[in-house]
């Protein structure tokens, strides 16, 4: 036995209740004739949305001409595919408002086929996803922005020794294959624990940062990496550079930093503050190892430390 509940009404099934509930929604119904490829019909939400009147959605070309350029060729052809092989799919696009401005779109299609398995029609829904595709946007925007600090020393500003490590071996299978020098300059700030201890951490800290200004300034060209090494040691990586002009990227670097007069009255080479240096040169083989030659390079930076700092050491003692 059926219980009635009160005030229950049978459910009116014809095509106007139907036509009433598909166009109070935000999602804007559509329906393609596979034969003709003509709408035999298109929400009236689409008006509110891009501006264009139902009765201009005439044929599928009005559709993909009223499609980003970008968008158009690879959309159109994903949609003809997969509605040939009679798959249902969804698909994403920058849809031309009247106005000449673009709004994100999401279509999602369903293919009608007959008794036989031939396509007769494609009925489907378009979404205005544009408020999603700024977020997704934005959360891009910021995952590249956190790579790009993930590479950065937030003290110095300039690149981190993780940028470092992961550059140093790329630069050297490129100069191991073309037979370019690639070049090393280590460097470090003379007695910078007497400065600290003498001017304060904060200071300190100021101290970095104009000396990583200065070196980045120095190894000036658009391949040319500086990078915190750690602590007050940096390092300059320079690709396709010879011995002779890697010693004058270092003796630049040292001029520079004359020029900025940093005071250092605890310094055991003078008044202001100084660095340093050892460099080395190389054109791989493939017996080399980038690990050792980066050692050589470091070993050379205490051999100028060891004979009274404020100096560029590029040759085996």
């Amino acid at each position: 036995m059926t219980t009635a509940f009160p005030h229950q009404t049978p459910l009116d099934t014809s095509p106007d209740v139907y036509r009433t509930l598909l166009e109070s929604t935000k999602a804007i119904p559509w329906r393609i004739d596979w034969a003709t490829m003509r709408f035999t019909y298109i929400g009236p939400q689409i008006e509110a949305l891009l501006g264009w009147s139902p009765s201009s959605w005439m044929t599928v070309n009005d559709w993909a001409e009223r499609m980003h350029p970008e968008d158009r060729q690879k959309t159109v052809d994903f949609c003809v595919s997969q509605s040939q092989q009679g798959v249902d799919h969804e698909a994403d696009y920058r849809a031309l408002t009247r106005d000449g401005d673009y709004v994100w779109i999401r279509d999602v299609v369903h293919v009608v086929r007959r008794a036989d398995g031939s396509v007769e029609s494609l009925i489907g829904f378009m979404f205005d996803i544009t408020a999603r595709k700024q977020a997704e946007d934005k959360i891009l925007q910021l995952q590249r922005e956190l790579e790009v600090l993930s590479y950065r020393d937030s003290l110095t500003g300039v690149a981190n020794r993780r940028m470092f490590d992961t550059l140093y071996p790329v630069e050297w299978a490129k100069a191991r294959a073309t037979g370019e020098p690639l070049s090393l300059v280590v460097v470090d700030i003379d007695y910078f624990k007497q400065y600290n201890d003498h001017y304060g951490h904060v200071q300190g800290d100021e101290c970095l940062r104009r000396v990583a200004q200065v070196l980045d300034a120095g190894a000036s060209r658009s391949r040319d990496l500086c990078a915190r090494f750690g602590g007050e040691e940096f390092v300059l990586l320079l690709p396709a550079t010879d011995a002779e002009a890697a010693r004058g990227v270092a003796e630049r670097c040292r001029k520079l930093l004359g020029n900025e007069a940093l005071p250092h009255a605890r310094s055991g080479v003078g008044r202001e503050v100084t660095v340093s240096m050892g460099a080395g040169t190389i054109v791989p083989g493939s017996d080399d190892d980038p690990g050792v030659f980066l050692a050589r390079v470091d070993h050379r930076l205490y051999q100028a430390k060891s004979a009274g700092r404020d100096r560029l050491c590029d040759v085996e003692p």
